[in-house]
């Protein structure tokens, strides 16, 4: 039978790491764990040995010292050998990764949360904020998706004209001209946006370029559909890059989509419009485009950065 279990408090300075942890903690790990502590003070009190060696709470002990706390909280193990104790040490770590999320309940969690007039970050939680957009906004489960009702049919003649704003979920989508202000305004509703994917005409014809051999039809863009000169075309896409900026945070990142035969255009237009180039990415199509020399299997997209504050990086080297 294990003893009782008493709780003391000892300097944190006291206590030592074990030489031979096995689990490693990043600094962004730690961090995320002192804001934790600054959150919600020091919940789960350190296990050690009699000599004052961590058995569990690496993490807590090295977050503790960074927040400044000058004792934590101990439970103090005398009754195991020093083969159970190392063993603890693992099990410790090891057996809350054998552990899964009930994604429905976290979900549920998150929206009350997200309800709730809080003083503190969600992402003291430990999981980021695109994590919790996608478990929030993610796609139903099987079963909800069996019960779901059919789609309605497609109407025969088009219904949206332009200036006409509809509502799609939790998002807004305008029928019109970017380069309109006007509608612009009531699209955004006195908000600003933090991102901006936008996909401009290239100034290139659909017909020849597009459709396949044959079986697919598409019409014109209505314009920038290869009628426009160079020139022309340049001041198309200032105008709308332009209009898409008026509509950014400061910081906000703009992804805008170009073909090879007009990047040039689009950094130029992007740089004088939106701001300082940040990255160019490729994206990678399905179908590739027709072509007799390169089939065009790919779409450029210089990103681009608005204004001088710093842009919120979600990407953190590919980890989503």
């Amino acid at each position: 039978m294990s003893p009782k279990l008493k709780l003391t408090y000892r300097p944190a300075a006291s206590l030592k790491p074990a030489p031979g942890n096995a689990r490693r903690h990043s600094a962004k790990q730690i961090a995320q764990i002192a804001d934790s502590i600054r959150t919600f003070g020091f919940a789960a009190p350190l296990v050690v040995d009699q000599a004052g060696e961590v058995i569990a709470g690496h993490g807590r002990l090295a977050a503790a010292i960074q927040v400044g706390m000058k004792s934590v909280p101990v439970v103090e193990i005398r009754h195991l050998t020093d083969a159970q104790v190392r063993a603890l040490r693992i099990a410790d770590n090891r057996l809350t990764e054998l552990s899964s999320w009930d994604e429905t309940s976290l979900k549920a969690e998150f929206e009350i949360l997200s309800q709730m007039d809080l003083t503190f970050d969600l992402n003291v939680t430990g999981f980021a904020a695109p994590e919790i957009d996608l478990l929030l906004s993610g796609e139903a489960d099987v079963s909800d998706a069996e019960a779901a009702p059919p789609a309605p049919p497609r109407p025969a003649d088009a219904v949206s004209r332009a200036g006409d704003i509809w509502a799609v979920g939790q998002h807004r989508l305008l029928c019109g001209d970017l380069r309109d202000r006007t509608a612009l305004k009531l699209l955004m509703a006195g908000r600003r946006a933090q991102m901006v994917f936008t996909d401009p005409p290239y100034n290139v014809r659909i017909q020849g370029f597009a459709g396949g051999k044959g079986s697919i039809k598409h019409r014109e863009f209505a314009q920038a559909s290869g009628e426009m000169s160079d020139e022309a075309f340049a001041e198309f896409l200032r105008e709308t890059l332009g209009a898409t900026a008026s509509i950014c945070q400061d910081g906000a990142l703009a992804y805008v989509f170009i073909d090879w035969r007009h990047v040039d255009d689009a950094i130029a237009a992007g740089e004088a419009a939106l701001g300082s180039l940040l990255n160019l990415a490729i994206w990678v199509k399905t179908n590739p485009g027709m072509g007799s020399f390169y089939r065009s299997g790919h779409e450029m997209i210089p990103i681009f950065k608005v204004g001088d504050a710093k842009a919120v990086n979600n990407i953190e080297l590919g980890k989503f």
